[in-house]
């Protein structure tokens, strides 16, 4: 039994007549009554009691009316389903994220995703840059956003503008020049997030000196905290100044073009996105476009 032949018998039902069904759907009169028949005999059960002018329905064909109504309700509605989920309307989003960047760069795009497309529902984790990596290779998550240095090999990139690190503090500098020579860091006790520890090394080794950093920290809010309070100099992304409420720093940016990071949106390629997946990807390029503008 197929959905034509569900509507043969509900159209039937409404007409109460075979002749007024059939000229309902343009069809000839014997063949929708054969069709009625077939149902019948596939049944097992009399749906209908036939007169010469009306048709009456039996219980069991007034209960079939009924739940083939629903089934042709049903088909329709999963096609409307289907049909989001393949425009990418409708369906999850996995998005993992470095805390840092999922406050920064997150916060409006969901809020505007969402207003789009209202129906999509996000699993957003806050993951190191290595687990990143690691759950869009095991496909957990379809996107991630992280921030250089990373290792692109295998992934599809849109990067974001670099941006200098700076050297944020609680009190003044002594001078109102906006940059700082890299050569200057080392008359500080210098706090860091430990995945940019290696390169801040490196960039001072290249400028011949040796930081003094006494605490290295995964949690980029702790840095900023402890900057605030004294306890060093926050050396961190331009971008992050702002991520904790309330905390007023004092900063520099950095001359040392090797401390230059950018944040990236990656996915996984020559892998097969969900819609749901390009749809995010297409209006975070939109928006970060019209913010450089």
């Amino acid at each position: 039994m197929d959905q034509k032949q569900l509507q043969y018998f509900i159209t039937i039902a409404e007409e109460g007549n075979i002749t007024k069904a059939a000229k309902r759907l343009f069809l000839p009169e014997p063949y929708m009554s054969n069709q009625l028949k077939r149902i019948e005999r596939e049944l097992g059960v009399q749906l209908a009691v036939r007169s010469t002018r009306r048709l009456q329905l039996t219980d069991a064909g007034k209960h079939f009316k009924q739940r083939a109504e629903q089934i042709l309700e049903i088909i329709d509605a999963t096609g409307a389903e289907l049909e989001n989920f393949d425009s990418g309307k409708q369906g999850t989003l996995a998005i993992g994220a470095v805390s840092t960047l999922a406050v920064i760069l997150l916060s409006d795009t969901i809020q505007q995703f969402h207003q789009r497309y209202p129906q999509i529902k996000f699993k957003i984790r806050n993951m190191s840059t290595q687990s990143i990596r690691e759950a869009l290779k095991m496909d957990m998550i379809e996107v991630g956003i992280v921030r250089t240095p990373f290792d692109t090999k295998l992934f599809n990139v849109f990067s974001l503008p670099e941006q200098p690190m700076v050297a944020a503090k609680s009190t003044k500098y002594e001078n109102d020049e906006r940059i700082i020579k890299i050569t200057g860091l080392a008359e500080y006790p210098l706090i860091v997030n430990y995945r940019f520890t290696s390169i801040i090394r490196n960039a001072c080794h290249m400028a011949g000196i040796v930081p003094n950093i006494i605490c290295e920290v995964d949690d980029t809010r702790s840095v900023l905290t402890w900057a605030a309070a004294g306890m060093g100099v926050a050396v961190i992304p331009k971008d992050w100044i702002h991520i904790v409420p309330g905390i007023n720093l004092y900063y520099k940016e950095i001359d040392a073009p090797v401390l230059y990071t950018s944040s990236n949106l990656v996915w996984l390629r020559k892998h097969a996105l969900s819609s749901v997946a390009k749809n995010f990807i297409t209006l975070f390029e939109e928006q970060i476009n019209r913010t450089l503008k």
